[in-house]
């Protein structure tokens, strides 16, 4: 395997109490778009731990691996997300960012459930409950920022902060010669409507701002036997406002992705009035639910504009990571039904 050179590595086996000798088996637990996951047993503690190998960044970051690491570390203490246990970004054995991570056991959660939905949001409410350290925020643009930071990125227009992103990915898709002419149209036209509804955005420094994932898709979430909710893929988190996560989470290009699962207005509001019980009064929540629809507009347009990115990225057969799921749904964000859906909602 790619990494043989470091799981033989002294510095890794000292940091993990591992035997001299390698007994351990690394069996492919789980790949997205930039990173591939393997389970391990450590044979003296019996406990089951992840290596995470890291190929690239979406937010162009040299410290990838090690920016999540500390976004983990730092709300470790809601209960929610995975204890981390090793990093490696000097790519000494491997050409990749490595990050050692407790395994946490559970299944998927199902949309159409009123008890998973409600364990999703209580997870959302006690993460966005921990309190940042100022020393633990860098203020700025997050391409802006310096590329080896790993405190979090704190952008000072949330939704701004989006539609730059979504320009950024879909400038990829404008200059590509096999992207459609008509739906480089229709993105543009979408951008721009994109951008006022970020000029609207309420810059009040007294709102709320927490370590936020950014990117709650359904497979992010496992639900352990007792129904108990945690957070498992930290690899786009901001200081930035609850209501993007909310917005992200409840977002059709989100829930369509895996599940084919699109929120109707009724459910929408239903789920964050949860989220607002469950945080229970440990933070100001007024104005979350306005917030949270904005969020939702707009995380419509990152998605497809993410898919536009992604759909020229997997014409490259050069392509590290390449996943038959994900190539099989491009076509379908970029379909004339599904662009005059998110139309509609602009």
């Amino acid at each position: 395997m790619i990494f043989d050179d470091l799981v033989r590595s002294l510095e890794y086996r000292r940091a993990l109490s591992l035997p001299a000798d390698v007994s351990e088996e690394y069996e492919l637990l789980a790949q997205g778009e930039y990173n591939v996951n393997y389970a391990f047993v450590h044979p003296l503690t019996e406990r089951r731990l992840v290596l995470r190998i890291n190929f690239g960044s979406q937010m162009h970051l040299d410290s990838q691996i090690e920016y999540e690491a500390e976004a983990m570390r730092t709300i470790a203490g809601s209960g929610r997300v995975p204890l981390v246990y090793y990093t490696d970004n000097t790519h000494r054995y491997i050409d990749h960012g490595i990050l050692v991570m407790e395994y946490l056991p559970g299944r998927y959660p199902d949309y159409c459930s009123d008890s998973d939905m409600s364990g999703v949001m209580k997870c959302l409410a006690d993460i966005h409950s921990v309190d940042i350290p100022a020393h633990k925020v860098i203020w700025g643009e997050p391409f802006e920022v310096s590329r080896n930071t790993v405190r979090l990125i704190a952008p000072h227009s949330s939704l701004g902060a989006i539609i730059d992103e979504c320009e950024l990915m879909a400038d990829k898709y404008m200059k590509s010669e096999s992207g459609d002419d008509s739906i480089k149209r229709r993105l543009r036209e979408l951008l721009n409507k994109g951008r006022i509804i970020a000029s609207r955005e309420d810059e009040d420094k007294s709102l709320r701002r927490c370590c936020i994932n950014t990117e709650l898709n359904s497979t992010n979430f496992l639900v352990d036997d007792t129904g108990f909710v945690r957070l498992v893929d930290w690899e786009k988190p901001l200081y930035g406002d609850p209501a993007q996560d909310l917005g992200h989470l409840l977002a059709p290009t989100t829930t369509f992705w895996k599940t084919d699962t699109i929120f109707s207005y009724s459910r929408t509001e239903e789920l964050i009035d949860r989220y607002i019980e469950a945080v229970d009064g440990r933070f100001n929540t007024e104005g979350v639910r306005q917030r949270t629809h904005d969020f939702i507009t707009v995380t419509c347009l990152r998605g497809l504009t993410w898919c536009a990115m992604a759909w020229v990225e997997y014409k490259d057969p050069g392509k590290d990571i390449v996943n038959e799921s994900t190539r099989k749904k491009l076509d379908d964000y970029l379909s004339d039904s599904f662009l005059s859906d998110i139309e509609k909602r602009f």
